[in-house]
């Protein structure tokens, strides 16, 4: 993988530089400041938080159609990161190509901010909750701590991230400082306030625990509002399919703790979901649908509109 991409961002810096002569001229007083940026909360976080900023030139890598988890990165992705400013990633062990990639990159110019990095002692192990289906294929350092990588579905971690952001913007761009920190300090109130009405919700929720009929990604969330949970599979699990005992399990859990409703990620169908409650004595629990936010979805998506969103199905989840 090293090489391949050490091919890749050879030919891009040449590509670059025959470019960057042809364009030269029409670059003559400014240069906006490139933030590449891996998936979609990183995204919006840069661009709420660069509002009013005419320096900034932002950009996705990840796109909506593609899976954190078995990302690899694209030649012009690799160029898109190398000719950046700043370069901001998730870390973990999905984005174990960025390090190749920043391994291989001369460029002194690139500031790299790694949120698992950032939040060090805030990161959390996956868990093997009872019930959960065992994954079929075989790792290849089996005795590592695996993390989990979500770490941007928790508030508290999405407030400090956001910080560790403006603080590198203010860096690259001292000229727009009172912006930055202006749009921080009003971002941090709305994250304030809608982490609020989650302690809200978990305080007045009639049970202590929820059920995922899909993978789990939300341990960070959970952490934070004292949650317990039962799920399908791990966070960052690739398993699709749950098998009869795992099913069992789960719907004898949705008897046990009286739960009225289940939930799934918004990408996913809601088959074992659907074949959960089949397998329960009443069979009328609901579905609700959380979002992960790997990918954007719609066009007028905003962080804070999908956990708001979040903070709705949760509520449900816990009646």
């Amino acid at each position: 993988m090293k090489e391949i991409i050490r091919k890749i961002i050879t030919v891009s810096m040449i590509l670059f530089l025959f470019c960057g002569c042809a364009n030269e001229k029409q670059e003559t007083d400014h240069k906006k400041i490139k933030v590449a940026v891996t998936i979609f909360p990183l995204c919006d976080w840069t661009r709420q938080l660069s509002l009013g900023s005419e320096n900034i030139e932002l950009l996705q890598i990840v796109s909506s159609s593609s899976d954190l988890h078995s990302y690899q990165p694209s030649a012009k992705d690799i160029m898109n990161i190398t000719t950046a400013d700043v370069f901001i990633y998730v870390g973990g062990e999905s984005d174990k190509w960025v390090e190749d990639v920043l391994e291989q990159s001369d460029s002194k110019d690139l500031t790299a901010i790694d949120l698992m990095d950032a939040l060090e002692s805030r990161v959390l192990e996956e868990e093997e909750k009872e019930g959960m289906e065992e994954e079929h294929e075989e790792h290849e350092h089996e005795h590592e701590k695996e993390y989990d990588e979500h770490v941007w579905l928790s508030l508290k971690n999405a407030k400090s991230v956001c910080e560790a952001i403006t603080k590198v913007l203010i860096e690259k761009d001292e000229a727009n400082k009172k912006i930055y920190e202006e749009n921080l300090s009003s971002y941090l109130k709305q994250l304030d306030e809608l982490e609020g009405e989650f302690v809200k919700a978990r305080e007045e929720a009639g049970k202590e625990v929820i059920l995922f009929a899909d993978r789990f990604p939300f341990l960070y969330l959970c952490k934070d509002l004292g949650i317990d949970y039962y799920a399908a599979f791990k966070g960052c699990s690739a398993e699709t399919e749950a098998s009869f005992e795992t099913i069992r399990f789960l719907a004898n859990k949705v008897d046990e703790l009286g739960l009225k409703t289940l939930i799934c990620l918004e990408d996913n169908n809601r088959k074992i979901a659907e074949t959960i409650i089949e397998n329960t004595k009443n069979k009328d629990a609901k579905i609700v649908h959380m979002h992960s936010m790997q990918s954007k979805t719609n066009d007028d998506d905003t962080y804070l509109k999908l956990m708001e969103e979040n903070l709705e199905a949760l509520k449900q989840a816990l009646e």
